[in-house]
């Protein structure tokens, strides 16, 4: 039996989503400017981000059978906007690619759609654009679980290095920059990440420092790190934790967090502290799990953004009250 807070909060989420659903223009018999349908819309954008597309990836990727997008590669390939080739590989398939049309089409889609959330986002605060990013993606990411829920192709599993790694400074910011673009944080943060980064590593032969990676197939998906001098003595610092989009709610997280606080408490320090901004949600759910407390928060600009910071301590369990 469904609890009436859990039914309110269904009733709200489906009142939203008919909301966010009207004002993207989906009700329209055409989107984003063009004389397309919506499921035309988004079939162009797949197949331009896909170098080898076919009609079978094409219905995974759109969630539609494969009778409906035979339909609809025909309609685009009729248009002009997409052409069938052979694949080299197998005669039988044919990899979809856009035309020069397709090409001019898809670029104005992206322009209608930038120009639409630009609008929307410059009327939030930065904390509020976090807010909806997060949302957004947590909420869909568990729809497509739901609706992709059987056996499939493993991803190969993750494992938590500890210690400087090739590539990790580049890697680790360019995570954080990819996910704070989108509220407006560009080079300046980007600089400020690889250049504090890049200083630290360098002091990792201090006992009191480390750093971990989350490596999936040798590459890179999350870092954190444990500065434990520049707060002074018994003081950690929790700094650079950032996970790739596509690692987001898979439980690399909460592994590489798991790992720098063990190595806190190994090491005895009294408190952790971290600085974060509020609006990141689901981050701060999973620090207030692992014992983190908000201490502290006012306006800052150290990113080059006015955002709204936010401390968190977390105390030795010996020294909690």
């Amino acid at each position: 039996m469904i609890s009436r807070d859990i039914d309110e909060t269904i009733r709200s989420i489906r009142d939203a989503s008919r909301g966010l659903v009207r004002e993207l223009g989906f009700l329209e018999p055409t989107l984003a400017g063009t004389d397309l349908a919506p499921s035309g819309v988004h079939a162009l954008i797949e197949i331009e981000a896909h170098s080898a597309m076919t009609a079978s990836v094409l219905c995974t990727l759109l969630g539609l059978e494969k009778s409906s997008v035979s339909r609809l590669v025909r309609k685009l390939v009729d248009a002009g906007e997409v052409r069938e080739e052979s694949s080299h590989g197998d005669g039988r398939s044919k990899c979809l690619s856009l035309t020069t049309k397709g090409q001019g089409t898809v670029a104005a889609i992206h322009a209608f759609a930038t120009s639409q959330v630009s609008a929307a986002l410059s009327r939030m605060e930065v904390a509020d654009r976090l807010t909806v990013l997060t949302g957004l993606r947590t909420y869909t990411d568990a729809l497509h679980a739901g609706r992709t829920d059987a056996p499939g192709i493993e991803r190969p599993g993750i494992t938590i290095e500890s210690g400087y790694r090739s590539g990790i400074i580049g890697r680790s910011a360019e995570i954080h920059a990819a996910f704070y673009r989108r509220v407006g944080f560009g080079a300046y943060f980007e600089a400020q990440v690889a250049a504090g980064l890049a200083a630290f590593v360098q002091r990792l032969d201090k006992p009191v420092n480390g750093l971990w990676s989350a490596v999936e197939s040798l590459r890179i998906v999350g870092t954190v790190a444990i500065d434990g001098e520049d707060l002074g003595a018994g003081l950690a610092h929790l700094r650079w934790f950032i996970v790739d989009d596509g690692q987001r709610g898979g439980g690399a997280g909460r592994r590489l967090l798991s790992e720098a606080l063990s190595f806190c408490d190994r090491l005895g320090f009294r408190e952790t502290h971290l600085w974060t901004f509020r609006g990141l949600d689901a981050a701060r759910h999973l620090y207030e799990a692992n014992g983190f407390v908000l201490d502290d928060e006012q306006p800052g600009r150290q990113w080059g953004e006015e955002v709204t910071e936010q401390r968190f301590v977390r105390k030795a369990i010996s020294s909690a009250p």
